[in-house]
């Protein structure tokens, strides 16, 4: 998973007044925990990993010789912001990394990366990008709550919108990649927005629109005919994320809030210019493990 995957049109209930009830409402957030989150991610991305590279392959870099870096919609780059610090040398570890283009533009860059990613299908698509790069970049299936990787591994942790708003115990991610970073390690995340919770996924004048409380935690949930969850992303706040952090035992450093570039036209979902011209899109928390 990595908007690098901000895709999904997602619709809060009662964000139309017009609109028929849904047939079903999202249930309190205990009743989707990280058996059922794992489970419809898994399952969500190997459905639509074809079509996803098909949308936004092309922007992403995903078949790109050498892969590319960008943080968000907003086209950020890491070339351009710099917010891992030197990675020649390091050994860096992708969280949710989809295709991995994020981590083949880092191996390419003199870095010693590995890739981790719940889907097994965007993981094809990113081992057949591998193959045409001049170094490899290993690539693991595992979920984010349980990194299969020892103490003090990694100089440097990163996840491009993957696997955080997908993960029913995002505190647990961030108490893992902790035991996993070396002293002086970071850990780099970007993610949707929180303010973005509170309005519909629409990049038009509807979008404008605030019409759920920001700090409704209940998940937004997809089911099916059988009432089977397919789809499910996980709302934290800003303040949310900040004790998360700290209390993995990491120090927040900066909170990087992209704007929308001028003369940026690219529209991506719920990204577009409207929108990126009132409020920001997308949140990219940079913080480090002491030592």
């Amino acid at each position: 998973m990595n908007p690098d995957q901000p895709t999904h049109q997602q619709q809060h209930p009662a964000t139309d007044a017009q609109a028929d009830p849904p047939a079903r409402l999202p249930g309190p957030l205990q009743d989707i925990d990280s058996t059922v989150s794992e489970q419809a991610s898994r399952r969500w991305w190997d459905q639509d990993a074809d079509d996803y590279h098909d949308e936004h392959g092309e922007f992403l870099g995903a078949a790109r010789p050498g892969g590319e870096f960008r943080w968000c919609p907003e086209g950020l780059t890491e070339a351009e912001a710099g917010l891992l610090g030197p990675v020649e040398g390091r050994t860096v570890l992708e969280v949710g990394c989809g295709s991995a283009p994020c981590a083949r533009w880092l191996t390419a860059h003199g870095a010693h990366v590995i890739g981790l990613d719940l889907s097994r299908e965007m993981l094809r698509h990113g081992l057949r990008a591998i193959a045409g790069d001049d170094s490899p970049t290993p690539l693991i299936q595992a979920t984010a709550e349980a990194l299969p990787f020892a103490n003090d591994s990694f100089d440097i942790a990163f996840s491009s919108f993957g696997a955080i708003p997908f993960v029913a115990d995002s505190a647990r991610v961030m108490a893992e990649v902790a035991r996993v970073l070396r002293p002086g390690g970071r850990w780099v995340f970007s993610i949707n927005h929180p303010m973005r919770w509170m309005f519909p996924d629409d990049p038009g004048p509807a979008g404008l629109t605030v019409s759920i409380p920001y700090f409704s935690r209940t998940p937004y949930r997809e089911t099916d005919d059988d009432g089977h969850v397919t789809y499910v992303e996980h709302h934290r706040t800003i303040g949310d994320r900040v004790r998360e952090i700290g209390a993995a035992g990491l120090i927040l450093d900066d909170i990087v809030e992209p704007e929308w570039p001028d003369g940026f036209t690219e529209t991506w979902g719920q990204w577009s210019p409207l929108r990126g011209s009132y409020f920001p899109g997308t949140a990219i928390f940079c913080s480090h493990k002491p030592g």
